[in-house]
């Protein structure tokens, strides 16, 4: 009877051992978005450089929403009527890094933004990749490239102050 009672003593500091364990591992894999990165931003955008100067536009001037219902967090313009959910990729500080991709007939555009978040300012980069798919096997056909600098300036949202 006491080597049962030791057994399960064991038993139970080793599944407690592993609740620990479990939890600090859920907790330490959780990656939160700071509040100031949603709202409605002016983005101004300027192309740094590219391999085709003919598709990818020299300036650029649009709208980003960029909101979050549960777990999804979507960037949309309505300015364009686009709309995407994007993937964060990173949180340091101030920086936030993410992906958002968008399938437009036989092309694959993936966006990678990389934004600093000063206050109600932004500043960054803007990397795209125009992906060419085939029709006939889904390979990709042809890849194009730009790296855009991005500047934005928060119109509406989480930390606008009034006057």
């Amino acid at each position: 009877m006491k080597k049962i009672f030791k057994f399960l003593a064991i038993l139970a500091i080793f599944f407690l051992s592993l609740t620990s364990f479990a939890q600090t591992v859920l907790k330490g894999s959780v990656v939160k978005v700071p509040d100031k990165f949603f709202g409605t931003w002016r983005v101004v955008s300027k192309c740094v450089e590219t391999d085709s100067p003919i598709i990818f536009k020299e300036k650029g001037l649009d709208l980003w929403n960029i909101s979050q219902i549960n777990d999804v967090i979507k960037l949309s313009n309505p300015l364009t009527g686009a709309s995407a959910q994007i993937r964060v990729e990173n949180v340091a500080k101030d920086r936030v890094e993410f992906i958002k991709t968008g399938k437009y007939n036989n092309k694959l555009l993936t966006d990678k933004v990389s934004i600093s978040i000063i206050e109600d300012s932004f500043t960054g980069y803007d990397t795209l990749k125009l992906e060419t798919i085939s029709d006939i096997d889904g390979s990709v056909v042809k890849t194009e490239t730009a790296k855009y600098s991005i500047k934005g300036e928060r119109i509406a949202g989480q930390s606008v102050k009034g006057e």
